[in-house]
């Protein structure tokens, strides 16, 4: 194999026709991975939904403050947005929202990001905490839940009075 269909359509496979893609978005069709690579829409990304954005982690920077760090996964945060966190309902201004080391208008769902908050400590915040927009459906902690749980591989035996760990997004 020659690297044949990556770039260019090749000759050397006479029996491949190619692909083709039907969607609401239109019809799409090639002969290479380039092709199929350049046919790949991107993702909608639920700007309007509410903000909810996980904490992976919580940093004190010196000069600056406490640092929450996590991926947008819904709505927008910007500077100014008053957020909430969830589960410790603790209410803060946003100062700053930065992307690998710069600074952002605003960030979207996908966005890793880290900003800074006035006047917590970084004590108050820690992993698993859920950041939310304080006036739109502000993020709430969960005395319990239900869930559909698959199983994939466990070592041992599961029987009555098991307690298995759940991890859901940042928390554990």
């Amino acid at each position: 194999w020659h690297g044949d269909n990556m770039l260019e359509a090749s000759t050397n496979l006479p029996w491949y026709k190619g692909w083709a893609i039907e969607r609401k978005e239109g019809k799409a069709d090639g002969k290479t991975l380039i092709d199929a690579l350049d046919a790949i829409l991107p993702p909608s990304r639920p700007t309007e939904k509410p903000l909810r954005l996980p904490l992976q982690d919580v940093y004190k920077i010196g000069g600056i403050g406490t640092v929450p760090v996590g991926r947008v996964e819904t709505g927008v945060i910007k500077p100014g947005t008053v957020v909430t966190f969830a589960p410790c309902n603790l209410t803060t201004e946003v100062k700053s929202v930065e992307m690998h080391h710069e600074a952002l208008e605003e960030a979207v769902p996908g966005d890793n990001v880290g900003f800074n908050v006035k006047n917590v400590s970084v004590k108050e915040l820690r992993r698993g905490y859920v950041a939310g927009d304080s006036k739109n459906n502000p993020p709430k902690g969960a005395a319990d839940f239900y869930a559909q749980v698959i199983v994939l591989n466990h070592p041992g035996q599961i029987s009555n009075g098991y307690t298995p760990v759940l991890d859901c997004h940042t928390a554990h």
